[in-house]
């Protein structure tokens, strides 16, 4: 099964209208498939919410309204303006719904992939797997990604800015294998994963994870996310050399 398969089903398996094979055939994609699992979060997410909005009973002047015009066999201007004002009204409710959640939702995602880059960074300092290349040639680390990717990474060196690469390695971020590079500062390591967008472009976000600063941005299709111990303000100024 493939993703816009699984995608054309969302509405059905949430609703329970698979049958046992197909719902198989999902639930193996969704197992495999992070964007498609997310997409279901979302759309049960969306349910949920949808089934909490509170219900507003028609005013008893429109009921009275709706009455006199069923005996007149026709609809009057002034009720067809009621009818219409409940209908905006309904329609502006729905959207507002619509944007809190996807709103809510872009939180929690960016949320827990900041967990997972801070996971991924702690990895690669504690174990033996901080580099499967390791060079300060952007030359030569660029093309080593060919053919175990299905993408192809920017990578730059920094050392006029004070950053100097150091190699770089495959990794595994927010269910899906991503491109990681390894900078340096003075004794400080900064890891980037990078990745393609799956969402459209995201605002520059920085936030501190368990004593680690995280900064992530989106440039040319790809969405960076920076990890290190440095301060704030060094990995900052490391974010914006890498967005020249």
């Amino acid at each position: 099964m493939k993703c816009l398969e699984t995608e054309r089903m969302l509405d059905a398996y949430v609703d329970g209208e698979l049958g046992p094979a197909e719902s198989a055939a999902f639930e193996e994609h969704l197992g495999k498939c992070a964007a498609c699992s997310h997409r279901l979060a979302d759309r049960e997410l969306v349910g949920r919410l949808v089934r909490q909005t509170p219900y507003y009973s028609a005013p008893d002047r429109l009921r009275v309204s709706v009455l006199r015009a069923r005996k007149r066999s026709m609809f009057t201007p002034r009720l067809l303006a009621m009818a219409a004002t409940v209908a905006l009204a309904a329609s502006l409710g729905g959207v507002m719904a619509v944007r809190t959640v996807r709103s809510r939702h872009a939180v929690e995602v960016t949320t827990s992939i900041a967990e997972d880059v801070v996971g991924g960074h702690v990895r690669a300092l504690m174990g033996t797997h901080l580099f499967d290349v390791r060079s300060t040639d952007q030359h030569t680390v660029k093309p080593w990604f060919l053919g175990k990717l299905d993408f192809s990474p920017p990578v730059a060196d920094l050392a006029s800015s004070g950053f100097p690469l150091v190699g770089g390695r495959l990794d595994y971020i927010a269910g899906r294998p991503v491109a990681a590079l390894v900078y340096q500062r003075r004794q400080h390591t900064i890891n980037v994963f990078i990745w393609p967008m799956q969402e459209r472009e995201a605002p520059f976000d920085a936030r501190s994870v368990r004593g680690f600063q995280v900064q992530h941005w989106t440039r040319g299709g790809m969405s960076f996310w920076a990890v290190s111990d440095l301060n704030e303000a060094e990995l900052g100024e490391f974010a914006r050399s890498l967005q020249r």
